[in-house]
């Protein structure tokens, strides 16, 4: 009898280590693999390349992480992407407007949804994950309507024949270069890091999040930190997309769609970096790490384009197994 329950316990020592250090040694394993098998994966060049690439799904995860901190789920964020992405450059190369005005009117566009969702959500008590998911078709198409299906770029034939004369800010350019891209992803995951973690309101969003009654009874406002955690969201998406903009400086169609999948693996991989349990920025900066060097190192190894979504799907499912299995 004594045995097996040392056995038992030896086993749930080994289960909480694995969960809690699991995501860092698959990293330490990937790194090891990929670089035995390209000695340049580990070259500062590529390392950047890899730092570089997640930026953009680090900053709009980030928005899908403060929405898991009250127990919601925000599906509209690629879309919101997608539509600053394709406000700001238009209003560059439509209307000719300065930095500022092309910045303030796409993060006013993503607010606009994310108070719409909020609202839907907070008032008329639509769960967030259907909100959410309507809300990413029908800006998908506010997106694709307003561009009219085509990809905003300098120099593009407008639909009266001429030619568009307004230009990309060099300012502007800056961001998505490096290493500006990367400053303003460690920036994003450092701010929201100390927010969520050492601020009142942080702590009131994580409270809500495990359990909204006690909250409510406590005397927290969750209706008004539900808003705030739909609003940041919305932000930080927008955000994601204007970093997209500047990186490869047009306005593709659905820029951000491609986006949501590797954000949202990225957040729930982040609930069992060293064992948080929940919603965390740095979390969620280890999981969009683990996903780029997968990412990074497949392309190394000649892996069909069209596979990596099998190998992203995958990492998603088990994320979701661990931290399901832990606590449900």
């Amino acid at each position: 009898m004594a045995e097996l329950e040392v056995k038992q316990t030896t086993s749930f020592d080994l289960f909480r280590f694995l969960y809690k250090y699991g995501t860092i040694i698959l990293i330490v394993l990937l790194i090891i693999g990929f670089s035995a098998t390209n000695p340049s994966f580990l070259q500062p060049s590529n390392v950047i390349t890899i730092l570089r690439s997640i930026s953009i799904v680090t900053i709009i995860a980030i928005g899908i992480t403060i929405s898991l901190s009250v127990g919601g789920f925000d599906l509209s964020v690629g879309s919101v992407a997608s539509l600053s992405n394709a406000v700001v450059i238009s209003m560059f190369v439509w209307y000719g407007q300065p930095t500022f005005i092309a910045l303030a009117a796409a993060v006013a566009a993503a607010l606009v949804v994310g108070a719409l969702n909020s609202f839907m959500i907070v008032k008329v008590r639509i769960p967030d994950l259907l909100l959410t998911l309507a809300m990413m078709f029908i800006i998908q198409g506010v997106a694709l309507t307003y561009t009219k299906g085509a990809t905003i770029s300098e120099n593009m034939i407008l639909s009266d024949g001429s030619y568009a004369e307004g230009t990309i800010s060099s300012l502007f350019a800056k961001f998505g270069q490096v290493p500006y891209i990367i400053i303003i992803m460690i920036v994003c995951v450092v701010v929201v890091h100390i927010f969520l973690t050492y601020t009142k309101h942080g702590r009131c969003l994580y409270i809500i999040g495990g359990n909204e009654e006690a909250a409510r009874l406590s005397g927290i406002a969750v209706n008004k930190y539900k808003i705030l955690a739909y609003l940041l969201s919305a932000f930080f998406a927008s955000l994601g997309g204007i970093v997209l903009a500047s990186r490869v400086m047009t306005a593709e169609i659905q820029a951000g769609g491609p986006y949501l999948m590797d954000a949202v693996a990225a957040a729930f991989i982040g609930f069992a970096v060293f064992g948080a349990g929940k919603p965390n920025a740095i979390g969620t900066f280890v999981g969009a790490v683990l996903i780029g060097i997968l990412a990074n190192g497949l392309v190394m190894m000649s892996v069909p384009y069209y596979a990596m979504d099998i190998v992203k799907g995958s990492v998603l499912a088990l994320a979701l197994a661990i931290t399901y299995y832990k606590f449900k």
